[in-house]
């Protein structure tokens, strides 16, 4: 069945630079993403050369500073160029973004000497990282990890597990939080870790119902010692760097999932105005029609939440609940547009002959990671009425 190629995005775009950067982004996409998303994602296989290529582009360190190897970029920008990788394939565009969320504690609170020896091979030569704070016991509690550093003369020794690591086992470098003080958020220190340190291993990727390209797995840290040069920030100002820097990374997932919500649409759309029922295209159905209403209308208040929250961000002012607001929005938007997606396609769509399928599997995750929508929703309500009392 032939079917009408979707319309890109129209992107209000702040420069000639960021809309030539879109167009580099929309090629690579075409060309060497989206052709074997599919296919790769049903065989579980991580297209590592894609990071390569992202890196050689200059697409991995796009928010960061041009001094250590980063684009310079808003997050306004940034946000859009993972929009488009995760609408040609989830598992890309999450891990960039889990990458950038990877580098961010180097590139806010290291020091000078550390971001010059360790900034320019992260964002733009060839390495892959990983984000480690939750572990198997302290998921949405994340202050009270287990995982433990103690101090060895000039090193530490990190001992520990940690749960539901996108990269896990494959990462180039791992951003660590591991306690070494008093129990709670207080006691919690950030440590960059290098992929191949002694005592470091990936466990098997989890089984997931979807993005299955992408390895989640545990890591374990078995007497893994690094020198204080490798811790960033203060001792004890891990936790703060974490919640920092998942206000950023929550925006990457909101960015995320409005990507594959637009295939979705587009995917549906295509759908409806190819297939003919009762001798007209389906999409000449009132019913239909109003579906496909709501599905465009929740893509593009997402990415204007996003893209507001952004503006903030960008503008150095408080936007860790417009991030929050934006992560439960785009990411519940996401699961609703993917599952009438499949509504919209019938019996097709719940086969893997239709990419729709995929796409409402992988929409679920993105309700879970970097904080569940519950969590968001926790945060939200502490910014309008205070924490809650105890």
């Amino acid at each position: 069945m032939p079917e009408r190629a979707p319309q890109p995005v129209d992107r209000q775009l702040p420069t000639d630079e960021a809309r030539d950067l879109i167009s580099l982004v929309r090629d690579i996409a075409q060309r060497e993403i989206a052709p074997k998303a599919a296919e790769e994602e049903d065989a579980g296989r991580f297209p590592r050369e894609v990071f390569t290529l992202l890196s050689e582009s200059g697409l991995l360190g796009l928010p960061y500073d041009a001094e250590y190897g980063g684009g310079d970029q808003p997050y306004e920008v940034y946000l859009q160029v993972l929009e488009e990788l995760a609408a040609a394939r989830l598992t890309v565009g999450l891990g960039v973004s889990v990458h950038t969320l990877a580098s961010y504690a180097l590139a806010a609170y290291g020091t000078k000497e550390q971001q010059v020896e360790h900034l320019p091979a992260m964002l733009g030569g060839g390495l892959l990282g990983a984000y480690c704070l939750s572990e198997p016991a302290s998921g949405s509690d994340a202050a009270s990890l287990r995982t433990r550093a103690v101090r060895d003369g000039d090193e530490w020794v990190i001992t520990g597990t940690k749960a539901w690591i996108t990269h896990g086992g494959i990462a180039d470098f791992y951003t660590v939080m591991a306690r070494t003080g008093e129990e709670g958020a207080r006691g919690i220190t950030a440590f960059l870790v290098p992929g191949d340190a002694a005592g470091l291993s990936g466990a098997l990727p989890e089984k997931k119902m979807g993005m299955k390209g992408s390895p989640t797995a545990q890591v374990h840290l078995d007497g893994v010692r690094v020198g204080d040069d490798r811790r960033i920030g203060d001792e004890g100002q891990g936790f703060a760097i974490a919640l920092s820097a998942l206000d950023s990374g929550r925006l990457g997932i909101a960015a995320c999932a409005i990507g594959v919500a637009q295939a979705a649409l587009d995917a549906a759309v295509s759908y409806a105005t190819e297939r003919r029922q009762f001798g007209k295209p389906i999409a000449d159905f009132q019913g239909l029609r109003f579906m496909l209403a709501d599905m465009a209308t929740q893509v593009e208040a997402g990415r204007a939440l996003y893209l507001s929250a952004a503006r903030l961000r960008d503008a150095g002012r408080p936007f860790a609940k417009q991030a929050a607001m934006a992560k439960l929005l785009c990411t519940d938007a996401a699961m609703k547009v993917t599952t009438d997606a499949v509504q919209v396609l019938g019996g097709y769509g719940y086969t893997a002959d239709f990419p729709v399928e995929r796409y409402m599997r992988e929409a679920k995750v993105l309700q879970i990671v970097e904080g569940t929508n519950q969590i968001q929703r926790m945060v939200i309500a502490r910014h309008l009425a205070g924490p809650e009392t105890r």
